[in-house]
């Protein structure tokens, strides 16, 4: 049996560090990969635990294509079932060496035992100042024999299920520990799932340096309102590919967020029928074409019944990242393919956005009500940005101008960010990004218009509000303890969770909130459809039970425009009609029928 088939049940886990889990995870292995230019890419030094090779391609996931015209890069990528790998990247002037550049990289290899990436991105800053040291004389491997000492798994070092070491005093000199001691780690320890954790009572935490979902902000100032079709695309368990150019740091930590914005939520993933339930969508991170074939075979596992799958096989979809445009041109790879705009195209003067295309090479848009939502999310962002101006932990650079970014066309949130601020007032209503208003909308919008007299719309004003609320009961945290409520009524996707984001005294982390955002949105929108399909059994159970021919199999799942509203789907929107009919086929194996918005006169349809 397969390691994918022995996790069975695993969830993508948003790591939340305090003294003990600040620790590096320990390492199965520790290379030195260097550029030769009659052999290429070539290990030049390695070292790793018994019974782990480490296969040919090592060399080329750790280095993807394009690197030669980067500095510096951080590349994750998945080495096999039971490792993922990270590696850190450098290319400095060097007139003694061939091309007169030096390029190397340092990379390790962490078990997954704990969560996609293993923590291997606590490793990040000690694998870049052994590619800092060597690359002045590659030659001295020392501190890489050093650094496998301190933070290699063996037999003999213990360590708890999750592969991490028990305390800090077997950190090396390369770590810096967040607190002076750790206790010991005595007997197995739970993950902390986002969905599912309990309180923290550590102050002043919040995600570790490099941790991918620092990208979030990024990600949503990258794509605006395209990532709303690209979430429910990985809701969909879709197979999607973003097409990039070097660096690819940022790009990793994007699949990174995507598979975790889409998990499915604790408290309705036991809604969900379908056995064994993908409750994520698996992210593969940096592929290139030596993992042709492993994709090749994730498109013949997506063709094989549901109950033939393991919940992490990649046939129930996944997500990643290239720099080989080659796996761009071949469509039975993938289902969406992401093609995001270079480094250097946030400085045109207007902003470059990510395409987005099906297999057959139709464009993927944002709906209205995407945009709307888009717009009422920022929002709250920049409202929960006012309340916190005080410096927090999750952004040194605020400490030095807290007083100088109130401004409404400041950056989205109080993080760093490397793309360009989503503009309301020049780039919302892009056809680029946007569904074109069908004309059914545009006739009921005009009605609507005159109904009111020009006034501000009710209903606009009533669904603003619900797309306030999945972010507001988080950012009513972001006070003074004393200003926070004792407790709330409102569900949330998972217990306890929003103690789990909090710090005491201190505030939300604004990646908290985001994830919180699209979980609460998941758990909507397959709560509703949970309860139309029991509707709908049940109706066929009444009907035909003097027949005894109540075949639940057979149920036809109607979903009408108020149920599409509840949903905070565009009523007007093939794309969102489609993206039902998907999840219900899906999740439930049923058919539907979408009633979308219509407009009527004296109970007469117009359109």
């Amino acid at each position: 049996m397969s390691t994918l088939k022995r996790r069975r049940g695993q969830s993508l886990h948003l790591e939340l560090p305090n003294a003990i889990i600040s620790e590096r995870p320990l390492i199965a292995a520790l290379f030195l990969i260097q550029f030769d230019v009659k052999a290429g890419y070539t290990i030049a030094w390695k070292r790793c635990v018994p019974n782990l090779e480490l296969a040919e391609s090592v060399e080329f996931k750790s280095l993807p294509s394009g690197l030669h015209n980067v500095d510096e890069d951080l590349v994750y990528f998945m080495h096999d079932d039971e490792h993922a790998g990270i590696s850190a990247f450098i290319n400095r002037s060097a007139a003694h060496w061939d091309r007169n550049a030096l390029m190397l990289a340092v990379g390790a290899l962490v078990p997954l035992e704990n969560g996609r990436l293993g923590k291997s991105w606590k490793h990040a800053e000690g694998l870049k100042e052994l590619a800092e040291h060597l690359v002045l004389d590659p030659t001295k491997t020392k501190p890489l024999e050093d650094y496998w000492e301190a933070n290699r798994l063996s037999e003999e070092t213990p360590t708890d299920v999750s592969g991490s070491r028990p305390s800090s005093s077997q950190q090396s000199e390369h770590d810096h520990p967040q607190s002076p001691a750790s206790p010991s780690l005595k007997g197995p320890s739970r993950n902390r799932a986002i969905s599912s954790a309990s309180m923290l009572g550590s102050p002043g935490q919040g995600l570790s340096p490099h941790h991918p979902a620092l990208s979030l902000p990024s990600l949503l100032d990258t794509f605006g309102p395209l990532v709303y079709p690209l979430y429910k695309a990985a809701l969909l368990r879709k197979r999607i590919l973003m097409v990039t150019q070097a660096p690819v740091e940022l790009s990793c930590n994007f699949v990174y967020d995507v598979s975790i914005l889409s998990n499915i939520p604790s408290s309705v993933a036991s809604l969900l029928p379908l056995e064994p339930l993908p409750t994520r969508l698996r992210p593969l991170f940096s592929v290139g074409v030596h993992d042709i074939d492993t994709l090749i075979e994730a498109y013949r596992l997506s063709q094989l019944p549901k109950d033939e799958l393991a919940v992490d096989d990649p046939g129930y979809g996944w997500v990643a990242c290239t720099t080989d445009n080659v796996l761009g041109a071949k469509s039975s790879l993938y289902d969406v393919l992401v093609t995001i705009p270079p480094s250097y195209s946030k400085q045109a003067k207007e902003k470059v956005w990510p395409k987005l295309q099906n297999a057959i090479g139709a464009e993927m848009k944002a709906s209205q009500r995407d945009l709307r939502r888009y717009r009422t999310l920022k929002q709250e962002l920049r409202r929960n940005r006012s309340r916190s101006r005080t410096a927090s932990p999750f952004n040194p650079r605020q400490q030095s101008d807290d007083d100088d970014d109130e401004d409404d066309q400041a950056t989205l949130l109080p993080i760093e960010n490397t793309q360009e601020t989503f503009d309301d007032a020049s780039s919302t209503s892009d056809e680029k990004l946007i569904e074109p208003l069908s004309w059914s909308a545009l006739a009921y919008s005009s009605f609507m218009w005159w109904a009111s007299a020009g006034e501000k719309r009710a209903d606009l004003e009533e669904e603003s509000e619900h797309d306030a609320s999945l972010f507001q009961e988080f950012s009513d945290y972001s006070g003074s303890s004393s200003a926070r409520p004792r407790s709330r009524r409102r569900s949330s996707p998972g217990p306890n969770l929003m103690q789990a984001l909090m710090t005491d005294g201190s505030l939300a982390a604004p990646e908290m909130g985001i994830i919180a955002y699209f979980h609460r949105l998941t758990a909507l929108i397959l709560g509703v459809l949970a309860h139309l399909v029991d509707v709908g059994e049940a109706g066929i159970e009444q009907d035909d039970r003097a027949e005894g021919n109540g075949d639940k199999d057979e149920v036809v799942v109607f979903v009408g425009s108020e149920d599409m509203t509840r949903m905070g789907l565009d009523v007007w929107s093939e794309g969102d009609r489609r993206f039902v009919e998907e999840l219900l086929e899906f999740y439930w194996g049923r058919k539907s029928e979408i009633h979308g918005g219509r407009v009527e006169c004296c109970g007469v349809r117009i359109c």
